[in-house]
């Protein structure tokens, strides 16, 4: 994958493929110091150079991947918001809202957390 545009045309649905969109719009615009990179096949948000966030999408949800401590630290609150995860991943059906104001907590945690952090994942 070279570039965003590929990303969003490789998602089927165009239903699907403007909900990303749109997620990725609102992430820049609040959060304008976020760089996209591409790594692993995958977009991804950066802050100084560490791994902030990423979302992709599958046949059934949207997936968003902030690291396993996020999650852990906001374990309730993402179950409380009916939505399933794994210790990597938050699955939101394309069918449930996105509940941004829990996105906006755990993309603070991630910044906060990782102000002064060096590289691109925790350890």
């Amino acid at each position: 994958m070279k570039d965003l545009n590929e990303f969003f045309s490789s998602t089927s649905k165009p239903e699907h493929r403007f909900r990303l969109e749109d997620l990725f719009e609102w992430t820049k615009q609040n959060y304008p110091q976020f760089n996209v990179v591409i790594k692993w096949n995958q977009p991804m948000f950066t802050d100084h150079d560490t791994f902030i966030i990423a979302y992709s999408s599958s046949k059934k949800h949207l997936s968003v991947a902030p690291e396993t401590v996020a999650i852990s630290a906001f374990k309730e609150a993402i179950e409380k918001a009916g939505y399933q995860h794994t210790e990597n991943i938050i699955k939101i059906t394309w069918d449930q809202a996105i509940d941004f104001e829990l996105l906006k907590k755990i993309i603070d945690y991630n910044v906060q957390e990782k102000i002064a952090y060096t590289k691109f994942w925790r350890e």
